[in-house]
């Protein structure tokens, strides 16, 4: 299975996420919250900075879990945009 490359759109949307979870991270250590969720630490980068606009599910829901922040609050992040709510 080819993966298609991701939109302008979808790549926004990765950001606006990775905004969101930076926020709710607020003063604890990227490390910490990293390992709580059980990523490495460069994952945890890569999605806050936008250069992984789109982690998987199960990434998303264990950052939730670590972070303390609703799932659907990380969702509504990241679909913002109502043109990704039409392309999901």
């Amino acid at each position: 299975m080819v993966r298609q490359p991701l939109t302008a759109e979808q790549i926004a949307a990765g950001q606006r996420l990775g905004t969101a979870l930076r926020a709710a991270r607020a003063d604890r250590s990227l490390v910490e919250v990293a390992l709580a969720a059980g990523i490495s630490p460069e994952t945890l980068r890569k999605i806050e900075s936008g250069r992984l606009p789109a982690p998987a599910f199960g990434t998303v829901v264990c950052l939730s879990r670590a972070l303390d922040a609703p799932l659907a609050d990380l969702a509504e992040a990241w679909l913002t945009n109502p043109s990704i709510r039409q392309a999901s």
